[in-house]
């Protein structure tokens, strides 16, 4: 039962902190752009190769603490609104990742990046504290993550080449 409340410590202890930092890129303007813009401006030319989006990219990097918020990134990304949104209709988020570019590839390879990224922070805190040390934590981060980014290229390539 303890363990389960340690869990739960931990889990806390990384989700306040993200959730302030997704509000404070999302909702601090520097210019006439939020500071969410500037990074996925940054990180587009890499996402590219991968068949992503600057966007797509950032939402995975900030969805660190809890995986399932990566498309609510997403989607308030594109959409501009400084919260995370909740949407029921499917059909209302295809026609707003279709309006943002996005292609078979893209869901393809968004797809393939989900499968093979970074476990979430509470996992990584999980394995460093089970095998006494960051060592396993670090690789457990870069080894599906590096997979995930090379894979995503190759797929990215096969398609520019075949199409």
């Amino acid at each position: 039962m303890i363990e389960h409340y340690l869990s739960f410590g931990r889990a806390i202890s990384v989700a306040v902190p993200a959730g302030i930092v997704i509000w404070i890129f999302a909702n601090i303007h520097i210019g006439n752009a939020s500071i969410l813009n500037y990074v996925a401006n940054f990180l587009d030319p890499f996402a590219r190769l991968m068949g992503l989006d600057g966007y797509i990219l950032t939402a995975f990097l900030l969805g660190l603490p809890a995986n399932e918020i990566v498309l609510p990134i997403i989607l308030m990304s594109y959409i501009g609104q400084g919260t995370l949104v909740s949407m029921e209709s499917s059909v209302a988020i295809g026609q707003i990742l279709v309006q943002n570019g996005w292609t078979l590839l893209t869901g393809i390879n968004v797809m393939i990046f989900t499968l093979l990224h970074f476990p979430c922070s509470t996992t990584l805190l999980t394995i460093k504290k089970e095998a006494g040390g960051w060592k396993w934590a670090i690789l457990s981060f870069l080894l599906p993550t590096v997979c995930g980014i090379l894979i995503c290229m190759v797929t990215t390539g096969i398609w520019n080449f075949i199409m």
